[in-house]
């Protein structure tokens, strides 16, 4: 199981493919505040709500100084499919080796209907324009957690 990232630590480098398979990496956003959330899967109802949310909040955050990255298992073409059909605006990118999954502690056991998974736990890390770890919130829900994400940076 992978460890879960604290306030502090050096986010860990990632480089993944959008959903038009164009490379995007973390130092790409060098000098900016990153909002770098899991969810387990494209084109579900939470995991659609999420990302719906945090593109009718973009242009807040990003006037905030934030820019937003979705990170799921599935592959490029589920990803340009879910953003086409809910006219996504956050960059999502497509982790199906769930390496950077596991090296932000968004994959391991979890709880679902009452049975112990192996899965994606919805987590979100808020990293500094240094590279650091400024918050890591796991075991998020879907509804509400952008509002909550929001009022919490005092934005």
């Amino acid at each position: 199981m992978s460890e879960r990232l604290q306030p502090g630590d050096l986010a860990p480098a990632f480089t993944l493919p959008d959903a038009d398979g164009n490379e995007v990496s973390l130092s790409d956003h060098k000098g900016r505040k990153v909002i770098v959330y899991f969810y387990p899967a494209a084109l579900t109802a939470g995991c659609t709500k999420q990302a719906c949310d945090f593109t009718d909040n973009l242009d807040l955050l990003a006037g905030a100084g934030y820019d937003v990255i979705g990170i799921s298992p599935d592959k490029p073409e589920k990803l340009a499919k879910f953003r086409e059909k809910e006219s996504l605006k956050v960059t999502l990118l497509a982790d199906p080796d769930k390496e950077v999954l596991e090296a932000y502690g968004a994959f391991g056991e979890k709880k679902l209907y009452g049975k112990t998974v192996v899965g994606v736990i919805r987590s979100t890390v808020i990293v500094g324009e240094d590279g650091k770890v400024e918050r890591a919130l796991y075991n998020v829900k879907a509804t509400g957690h952008v509002a909550k994400i929001i009022r919490d940076l005092g934005i």
